[in-house]
């Protein structure tokens, strides 16, 4: 349900080997083989740990990069930054507050227009919830994002 947001020890039981080296062990996958990279639908991206709403589709862009790439958080109290100096570089990780998923990283070339930032997410990292399912999903209150209201 949506409402729990917290480290679920049976929800990370339940991580596939690919999920579970990304969220767990800070790992990435392979750049175009991830299943969210090219998903063009609408809805949001939740943590795969702790069902906490991280990215909406509408923040979506193609980057290029092979990963799920956004321009900003959905909510962002769910989303910590912090130093990453692995791989002899210096970058910013990005990590779901309450399941304390590894996701990705955030860099400064994004769309400059949105505010020049790129969420670069692992799809083993997320679920994605469609428009369709987010009421059933306990996700309703994010479904006014998709109403486009005339003047």
């Amino acid at each position: 349900m949506a409402e729990q947001y917290n480290r679920n020890p049976e929800a990370v039981a339940a991580l596939s080997p690919e999920q579970y080296h990304v969220t767990q062990e800070n790992g990435t996958e392979r750049a175009f083989t991830g299943e969210y990279w090219d998903n063009h639908e609408p809805g949001i991206y939740v943590d795969v740990v702790s069902g906490e709403p991280l990215f909406a589709s509408l923040d979506k862009f193609d980057s290029g990069s092979g990963w799920p790439s956004f321009t900003k958080p959905l909510v962002a109290e769910n989303v910590a930054e912090k130093r990453d100096l692995s791989h002899l570089m210096v970058r910013t990780e990005v990590r779901s507050v309450h399941g304390n998923s590894h996701l990705g990283h955030v860099f400064t070339d994004g769309p400059r227009a949105q505010g020049g930032l790129r969420y670069c997410m692992n799809s083993a990292a997320l679920r994605f919830v469609h428009l369709d399912e987010l009421e059933a999903q306990g996700y309703g209150q994010y479904r006014a994002l998709f109403t486009k209201e005339d003047a």
